[in-house]
C-alpha cells in the first residue's frame, strides 16, 4: 500500500487533487441584514414590522454563529482539469463590437420599454379582478363585495356600511375601486418591467412568488393603520392568491415583449431630444470616428 509521503509526492509531481475544501456558502448574513432593515423600517411604520425584523435578525445571528462556531464549516469543491488554451491563427485580436457603444458595456444592455410594463399591469389587473370576483361569489354570494371593499379605502361613508350593503351595487364605490385598481396595477406593472431584467432566467419566480409574498407581508403589517375597514374584512389567503395571479400574468406579458437598447452611452442632450451639431451624423455625410 502506498504511504502518505508517496501519495503527497505523486500529487506534487503533477497529479491534481480531486477536490478542495473551501468555506461553505451561507445565506444567514443576508437574513440578518433583512432583519435589521425591517427593525429600522418598523420605527416609521408599525411595531409588528420591528418585531418581525428582530426575529429575523436573531435567527440570522444564531444561524451565522452556528456556521462558524466552534469550527467553521467547509464544503468540498471539485477541481477541474486545466483547460486547453485556445490558439488562434489570426495575427490581430478581433473585438466584439456593440453598435453605438464602447467595448465595455454596463449591464443591462437591453431593457423592457415602458409600454411592456403598462401592458403587463393591465393584463395582471384582469387576472387579479377575476380572482377577487371569484372570492366575492364563493364567500359572500356577490361580485360587488370585493369591489365595494376596495372602494371603501378612500370613501369615508362606507366605513359604517353593513355586510349586506357591501354586497349591493354602489356606483361611487365602483368608480373609486376601478381608479385605485387600474392605477396600482399600471404602477406595479412598470415596476415589474424594471425588475424582471435582473432575473432573466427566473422571471416568473420574481413576479409570481417573491414580489407577491413581500407585498402581502408589507400590507399585512400596515393595513390596520392605512385602511382599518379593509383590515377587518379582508381574507388574506384570497388576497395572496390574487397577487400571485397578477404577478404570473404580468410577468408573462412583460417577458414576451421585445427589449430595447438602453441609452446609457448617449449624452444628456441627445436623451432629451436636443438636436445639435456634432451629436449625430449629417444627412448624406460619412460617419465620424469615435
Amino acid at each position: 500500500m502506498m504511504n502518505t509521503s508517496e501519495h503527497d509526492l505523486n500529487q506534487s509531481e503533477g497529479s491534481a487533487p480531486a477536490g478542495l475544501q473551501l468555506p461553505a456558502s451561507t445565506a444567514w448574513p443576508v437574513l440578518l441584514a433583512l432583519g435589521l432593515a425591517l427593525v429600522i423600517a418598523g420605527l416609521v411604520t408599525s411595531a409588528s414590522v420591528s418585531i418581525l425584523g428582530s426575529i429575523l435578525a436573531v435567527s440570522g445571528c444564531v444561524g451565522w454563529f452556528r456556521e462558524v462556531l466552534p469550527h467553521e464549516k467547509h464544503e468540498q469543491v471539485p477541481v477541474l482539469g486545466e483547460a486547453e488554451p485556445i490558439v488562434t491563427t489570426r495575427r490581430q485580436v478581433t473585438r466584439i463590437s456593440l453598435p453605438e457603444a464602447p467595448h465595455r458595456a454596463r449591464l443591462p444592455i437591453e431593457i423592457y420599454p415602458v409600454s411592456a410594463g403598462v401592458k403587463g399591469g393591465l393584463a395582471g389587473s384582469v387576472a387579479m379582478a377575476a380572482t377577487a370576483a371569484l372570492y366575492g361569489i364563493l364567500s359572500h354570494g356577490s361580485i360587488w363585495y370585493p369591489i365595494n371593499l376596495l372602494g371603501a379605502i378612500v370613501y369615508a361613508q362606507a366605513v359604517q356600511v353593513s355586510t349586506a350593503q357591501m354586497r349591493a351595487f354602489h356606483i361611487e364605490l365602483l368608480l373609486v375601486a376601478t381608479a385605485i385598481h387600474l392605477t396600482t396595477s399600471v404602477l406595479v406593472g412598470l415596476l415589474y418591467g424594471a425588475m424582471l431584467p435582473m432575473l432573466p432566467r427566473r422571471p416568473i419566480l420574481l413576479g409570481g412568488l417573491i414580489a407577491p409574498l413581500m407585498w402581502t407581508g408589507l400590507l399585512y403589517s400596515i393595513l390596520g393603520i392605512v385602511a382599518p375597514l379593509l383590515d377587518q374584512r379582508i381574507e388574506w389567503r384570497w388576497f395572496l392568491a390574487s397577487q400571485i395571479a397578477f404577478g404570473i400574468v404580468a410577468g408573462l406579458v412583460v417577458v414576451r415583449q421585445e427589449r430595447v437598447r438602453t441609452w446609457q452611452y448617449l449624452p444628456m442632450a441627445a436623451r432629451a431630444g436636443v438636436e445639435a451639431p456634432g451629436m449625430m451624423d449629417e444627412k448624406g455625410g460619412r460617419d465620424h470616428p469615435a
